[in-house]
């Protein structure tokens, strides 16, 4: 079963590779372009049929190694 991970910075934590790439697309022309936010997708294959227990473990994944909880938040998806 495959199992995505995205982690985000928090709300109110800085970001300046957000602001690098926010800088870089005006810089480019794309001054329509507002706030960016950078993020890490982990795309983890899980050796488990059942997509309840994949999110839990693929959770548990993310709370101990994936994502400083402090500072990132993480959504998790099953297919």
């Amino acid at each position: 079963m495959k199992a995505t991970v995205t982690v985000m910075l928090k709300d109110g934590v800085l970001d300046p590779q957000g602001k690098a790439i926010g800088h870089a697309l005006h810089g480019l022309g794309f001054g329509n372009v507002g706030e960016v936010r950078a993020g890490k997708v982990i795309e983890l294959e899980l050796a488990e049929t059942d997509p309840g227990r994949a999110r839990t473990q693929a959770e548990d994944m993310a709370r101990k190694l994936l994502a400083n909880t402090v500072i990132e938040s993480f959504k998790v998806e099953v297919a």
